[in-house]
């Protein structure tokens, strides 16, 4: 049994009990998008039309595949964050905690699938 008054086990928790991880994570993940989004759309414009070999060619030069698996990473996690709070706010009990696990593995298995098609064209 631990000696703890309301209070100790109130700091830092906020009133959904588990503090602003989310929100910072969402934030951060949108700031970082912000950056990245224009860097993508730049670098994925110029490959936009290009014949097959001409594309593949593009992005096996570092600069556009890194900031494509970058944006690819960080929309994901945003994509994550999002709709984990979304399942929070809305459903309750089992179904909530199997949503958060479905759209978990869905977020990471995309993220995984994106990827790894993208580093057999860089490689």
């Amino acid at each position: 049994m631990q000696y703890m008054t309301d209070r100790k086990r109130a700091v830092g928790k906020g009133s959904s009990g588990s503090g602003t991880e989310h929100f910072w994570g969402q934030a951060i993940s949108a700031v970082g998008l912000l950056i990245l989004m224009p860097l993508f759309a730049l670098t994925f414009g110029c490959a936009l039309g290009l014949p097959y070999d001409e594309a593949i060619a593009y992005y096996q030069r570092p600069f556009p595949a890194i900031i494509a698996a970058m944006t690819f990473v960080v929309s994901m996690v945003h994509f994550r964050h999002g709709i984990q709070v979304v399942i929070e706010d809305y459903s309750r009990g089992v179904t909530k905690k199997v949503l958060v696990i479905a759209c978990t593995a869905l977020a990471y298995t995309v993220l995984a699938v994106g990827l790894y098609g993208l580093g057999r064209i860089a490689f």
